[in-house]
């Protein structure tokens, strides 16, 4: 049996704060947890551990209370390729310095 994942301690705190933002805005939005884990097809206990940043809780999960607080478009942003910085550098840095046109093989004549 593979051993648990465990995950590094700055995973942990960007969950645990992505967990408080998200009961924040379920507070903000005077939504009562019924009503979200309803909406996300979950449970209330698994709402809680959501709003705890629980790492053990699949990202689906956290999708489905995002999308029940009508917050998932930001979501689908996280890891644009326009907003990828490093990405961009890093292709950058591997473009060639010199543009080459390329040349067509010579074609025998026909003799024909």
């Amino acid at each position: 049996m593979p051993s648990p994942h465990i995950p590094s301690i700055a995973v942990r705190r960007a969950l645990a704060k992505l967990g408080s933002d998200l009961r924040d805005a379920r507070l903000r939005r005077s939504f009562p947890a019924d009503v979200v884990a309803s909406r996300a097809f979950t449970t209330r206990p698994t709402l809680r551990r959501i709003e705890a940043g629980d790492p053990g809780v699949g990202m689906g999960i956290y999708a489905a209370v995002l999308q029940a607080m009508g917050m998932l478009d930001g979501l689908g942003a996280l890891a644009d390729p326009a907003s990828d910085k490093t990405g961009q550098r890093l292709s950058a840095e591997a473009l060639s310095e010199r543009a080459r046109i390329k040349r067509r093989k010579a074609r025998a004549p026909d003799n024909g």
